[in-house]
C-alpha cells in the first residue's frame, strides 16, 4: 500500500507545468537539480542577504543572514531528503525502477525547497509579518479594504511569509495576476516547498493543528496550486465551507525538519557569536545533546582545540549529524501516517523525550536571549515605523482615484512588474509584496527617504 501512494505521489512529480519533463537529451542535470539552479541565481534569492535571521544589520561576518541560514538548511535537507530516499527506494525499488526517482533526486527537491523556504520574508524577520498584519488591521487601513472578499481581506490582516514565498516561485503560465514570472518549478519542487499547502481559513481561531491555523496560499494562487495538488495525488483534508486545503506532500516534513534543526542548533551559537549566550551555557547544552545521542567520540577531539569558537564549531557539527540521522529515521518510522496524511507534526517533536526536552531548551533560552535582546527589540520596533509608513504611502498611491502632488513621483518608485492587477485586492497584494521583498536596509533607506530624513545618494 506505501509503495503506490509512493508511486502516486512521485509519478508527475519531474513534471512542470507544460507537463513536459525538466531534462532533456543534451542535458544530464534533473528537474530538481535544474530547481536549485534556478533558484540560486534568482534575485528573490539573492535579496535574503541583507534579511534578518537573528540580528538585524549584524556588525559581525559570523553572525548569519537569511541567505546564509537558506544555505545551511538546504545543506541539512538535502542530506534528510538523501537518506529518507535511499531507505524508501530500498524498500520499493519500483519507484526507481519505473519512475526513475533516485535517492539523490529526494535530497535535490528538499534541498532546493529548503533554499526557498523563507525567500517570501519580508524586512525585520516576523515582526515584519506583524507590522504588515497589524497595518491592514488598523483604521487607517480600512478605507483600502471596501468593496475585498473575506479571504481577500484575510491573505492582508494575515500576511504569510509563507504564501508570499510561494506567490515569488510559483510559476504564472496560467494567470496573469502575479508581479513575477515565477520560477517554473518542478511539481515535485513546489509541493515540497508548501509546508501549509492551504488558503486562508479566516474563521477557524479555535483550530489547533498547525496545518490549519497557518496557511501557504494567496488566493491568487489557489487556482495554480490546486494544478499541482492534482498532479501530486494530495489529499483533500475536511474544512468547513469546502475552503481549499491539502495534507502535505510527505517531503515537505523534511524541510520543516530541516529548518528546525538549523534554527534550534545554530541560532544558539549565533547567540554565543553575539555575545548574548555564554561559552559555558552553550557548551553543556551542546554536549548535552551528545551524550543523549550516545556520542562520546567527540571528548579526545576536544581536548586538542584551543580556540573557544572552534569548540562549538566542532560540538554543532557533530549535532547536526546525530540530528540528521535520527529525524530521517523518524520520518520513515512514521511513514504510514506520513504518507495517509494523519501525521501532523514536526518530526524533531518525535524524536527521544529527552532530545526533545533540550532542544526546547535551547529554544526557550534563544527566545530570552537572543530573540528578545534589547538590540533586536529596538531595532524590530522600528519596523513598525517603517513597514506601516511605507505600506500607507505606496497602497494610499496606487489606489488613489485622482492625482495629488507627489503621487507620480511614489509610483514612479514602484518597479513596473508591480503596477500590475486587475483589481483592488491584486492591487493592494502586489503593492504588499514589493514592500515584503525589500532587504531590511533598503526599506530603511527608503522611508528615510521618503520623510526627508536623509536624501539618497545618487
Amino acid at each position: 500500500m506505501s509503495e503506490q501512494k509512493w508511486i502516486q505521489f512521485l509519478k508527475n512529480a519531474n513534471k512542470r507545468l507544460d507537463k513536459k519533463t525538466p531534462t532533456d537529451s543534451i542535458d544530464i542535470r534533473s528537474g530538481f537539480q535544474q530547481d536549485f539552479d534556478r533558484i540560486v541565481f534568482s534575485s528573490i534569492f539573492r535579496r535574503l542577504q541583507n534579511k534578518t535571521q537573528v540580528l538585524p544589520f549584524p556588525k559581525s561576518d559570523y553572525v548569519r543572514n537569511r541567505l546564509t541560514h537558506s544555505l545551511e538548511a538546504s545543506s541539512v535537507g538535502r542530506s534528510l531528503g538523501t537518506i529518507a530516499g535511499k531507505d524508501v527506494i530500498e524498500r520499493y525499488p519500483s519507484i526507481e525502477n519505473e519512475l526513475g526517482i533516485k535517492p539523490q533526486d529526494f535530497g535535490n527537491m528538499v534541498s532546493s525547497a529548503c533554499l526557498a523556504h523563507d525567500i517570501g520574508n519580508p524586512p525585520f524577520g516576523h515582526s515584519g509579518e506583524d507590522a504588515i498584519n497589524l497595518y491592514f488591521k488598523s483604521d487607517r487601513a480600512q478605507q483600502f479594504l471596501e468593496g475585498l472578499s473575506t479571504k481577500q481581506k484575510a491573505d492582508l490582516q494575515n500576511f504569510e511569509g509563507n504564501s508570499s514565498g510561494f506567490r515569488l516561485i510559483a510559476s504564472t503560465l496560467d494567470t496573469q495576476s502575479s508581479p513575477s514570472v515565477g520560477l517554473h518549478l518542478t511539481y515535485g519542487t513546489y509541493g515540497t516547498y508548501c509546508k501549509y499547502p492551504k488558503e486562508v481559513l479566516p474563521n477557524r481561531e479555535d483550530e489547533r493543528k498547525a496545518s490549519l491555523t497557518k496557511y501557504g496560499l494567496f488566493q491568487t494562487e489557489v487556482k495554480f496550486f490546486k494544478k499541482i495538488a492534482k498532479e501530486l495525488s494530495l489529499i483533500s483534508q475536511n474544512t468547513h465551507n469546502n475552503d481549499i486545503a491539502y495534507k502535505r506532500f510527505p517531503l515537505a516534513f523534511l524541510v520543516e525538519a530541516a529548518d528546525d534543526i538549523c534554527y534550534r542548533i545554530i541560532d544558539f551559537e549565533d547567540g554565543y557569536n553575539m555575545g548574548l549566550i555564554s561559552f559555558k551555557k552553550i557548551t553543556e547544552h551542546y554536549i548535552s545533546i551528545l551524550k543523549i545521542c550516545q556520542n562520546s567520540k567527540f571528548k579526545k577531539k576536544l581536548d586538542q582545540i584551543i580556540d573557544k569558537r572552534s569548540i562549538i564549531t566542532y560540538l554543532r557539527s557533530l549535532i547536526i549529524y546525530e540530528l540528521i540521522y535520527r529525524t530521517s529515521k523518524i520520518f520513515l518510522k512514521n511513514e504510514d501516517g506520513i504518507l495517509d496524511g494523519s501525521y501532523d507534526k514536526p518530526l524533531i517533536k518525535s524524536l527521544d523525550p529527552e532530545l526533545v526536552k533540550i532542544l526546547n531548551e535551547i529554544k526557550s533560552i534563544s527566545k530570552k536571549k537572543i530573540y528578545k535582546s534589547q538590540t533586536v527589540i529596538k531595532i524590530e520596533a522600528a519596523g513598525f515605523k517603517v513597514i506601516p509608513f511605507l505600506l500607507h504611502t505606496f497602497v494610499k498611491s496606487r489606489l488613489a482615484k485622482r492625482d495629488y502632488e507627489g503621487r507620480n513621483q511614489i509610483l514612479g518608485l514602484l518597479p513596473a512588474q508591480y503596477h500590475t492587477g486587475k483589481n483592488n485586492y491584486e492591487k493592494i497584494l502586489n503593492t504588499v509584496m514589493f514592500i515584503s521583498s525589500m532587504t531590511d536596509r533598503y526599506a530603511v533607506d527608503l522611508y528615510r527617504n521618503l520623510k526627508g530624513i536623509e536624501l539618497a545618494d545618487y
